[in-house]
């Protein structure tokens, strides 16, 4: 071991000195020098990687002083680029000299200066005479090479990368935390760079085994700016992985997806139902773990806006979209529906997720008696303060607008005296914070008054004839109670 030192020393102070040499002359003869050491130097780049990956970065300055002039003078000449090979281990060994956590303002300025190297290593902006006759002689066009050049190094760390995800219990050959840190932090400023979206997927994609998240936040925050602009695109894949290990960037997909919104001047169902798609946020939802966050996100918007109707209609757009991108995705579930509704009874979610138009005319009233029986149920037989109670119940129900479309509808076909199931289901839906007495009042009501086409509630108001509907100008119309307000129960 003492003997390798010793060996890597005397080579360190040779290949300064040749890099010396060759940064200085441009002759024929320095070139030609060049590239037949090339195979020597890569194999000295090999070794002192291997011996930096051992160091922290204050070791390595203290062992070899010089180490950034050596890297940088590597970096800028164009025959060593040249070989993608060195271009990889120049990037591994710029990568061991970052701090992980700068302590001072010299520390702070090595990692700019690190990240500007990389940059001009990876970005293959910058031709100069030398790198167009070199690429000539070999057949090449400047552009055609450095792209062919980026490509092939990204395609290898890419690799690299998969091959530590499927071998991530291999200590041998797996690839360590530090390593996967800087290399995140090195892809910041390449993040819309077409040719490194591979690298992208292969790190947000690659999970450590650490207790606490390897990757840098910036990393997150950037692929995740870049994706809501359109920028980059990356598979669903990635992107759920995206948010499932970085809770900002899912929440900052939601409020981009609110502003999109809250910005539009006239809003239809239909430019909701684009911007929803648009926003990956139903299809990354077919995780629970996605979905439960971006529903609770909408339970707070419901909050906030003491239960505006643009945000009732939102919800059931995007529940609809949900559910679409639920049944392309597989056939059957790979969750169970509790890990999705956890505070709700899985039978009532199963009749609630069908889509009502799918269910024949003929049965819609024996299904509505029967959500109205779950759902009375749920409410009025749980136990004081329990978690599933109203609210929790009313929030599954305004997510399945079709159901309540249908009550209203079968409420203006029927002749006779309305069923008291569908006059329960009505009442709830516009009145969930009503106690059980309270709410027979309002059905007795209903049932003295019968609804006539434009009166649905027994207020004396008049309402359109389905909670959400589309109007002419296709602009979303919600059926609410000028007399008080009907969407939201005040939650003290």
């Amino acid at each position: 071991m003492a003997q390798d030192s010793v060996d890597l020393s005397c080579d360190y102070q040779f290949w300064m000195q040749k890099l010396s040499v060759w940064d200085q002359a441009s002759t024929l003869e320095t070139q030609q020098d060049t590239c037949l050491h090339l195979a020597q130097f890569q194999e000295f780049l090999r070794k002192m990687y291997e011996a930096l990956k051992e160091m922290d970065s204050n070791t390595i300055f203290e062992r070899f002083p010089t180490i950034d002039q050596l890297l940088a003078k590597a970096c800028w000449n164009p025959f060593i680029l040249a070989y993608d090979e060195s271009q990889k281990i120049l990037i591994w060994c710029l990568c061991c000299l970052i701090n992980k956590e700068p302590q001072n303002s010299r520390q702070s300025k090595l990692n700019s200066w690190i990240q500007g190297v990389l940059s001009h290593i990876l970005s293959a902006l910058r031709f100069d005479k030398e790198v167009a006759l070199f690429t000539q002689g070999l057949g090449y066009a400047p552009v055609d090479y450095y792209h062919g050049l980026l490509k092939n190094l990204v395609l290898s760390l890419a690799s690299e990368l998969r091959e530590n995800h499927l071998n991530g219990f291999n200590t041998q050959r797996r690839m360590t935390p530090e390593r996967l840190a800087s290399l995140s932090r090195v892809c910041v400023p390449l993040i819309t760079l077409p040719d490194v979206d591979p690298l992208v997927e292969a790190l947000l994609v690659c999970h450590g085994h650490e207790p606490q998240e390897i990757l840098q936040p910036e990393f997150f925050e950037a692929v995740n700016e870049a994706i809501l602009l359109k920028k980059i695109s990356l598979p669903m894949s990635a992107v759920v992985c995206l948010w499932l290990r970085h809770l900002p960037s899912l929440e900052k997909a939601m409020l981009h997806l609110f502003e999109k919104l809250i910005s539009s001047e006239r809003n239809c169902l239909r430019r909701i139902e684009c911007f929803i798609k648009d926003s990956s946020l139903p299809q990354a939802a077919c995780h629970p773990a996605i979905f439960r966050v971006v529903d609770e996100m909408f339970r707070c918007a419901l909050l906030e806006t003491d239960g505006a109707p643009e945000i009732i209609a939102t919800v059931q757009v995007f529940t609809q979209c949900f559910v679409e991108a639920l049944g392309k995705e597989n056939k059957q579930l790979r969750f169970a529906l509790k890990t999705y509704f956890p505070y709700t009874s899985p039978s009532l979610a199963m009749v609630l997720l069908q889509d009502p138009q799918d269910v024949p005319r003929e049965h819609w009233l024996q299904t509505l008696k029967h959500i109205s029986e779950l759902l009375r149920e749920a409410v009025e037989d749980q136990t004081h303060g329990s978690r599933g109670g109203p609210l929790e119940s009313w929030f599954l129900f305004i997510h399945f607008g079709g159901w309540a479309e249908m009550v209203a509808e079968q409420l203006l076909r029927s002749a006779a005296e309305p069923p008291v199931a569908l006059l329960w289901l009505l009442a709830f839906y516009y009145s969930p914070h009503d106690g059980r007495q309270q709410r027979a009042q309002t059905m007795m009501a209903c049932v003295v008054a019968p609804c006539r086409r434009g009166d649905l509630q027994p207020c004396g108001q008049r309402h359109s004839p389905a909670p959400t509907e589309v109007a002419r100008d296709g602009t979303p119309h919600v059926a609410h109670c000028p007399a008080k307000r009907p969407f939201f129960p005040k939650v003290v």
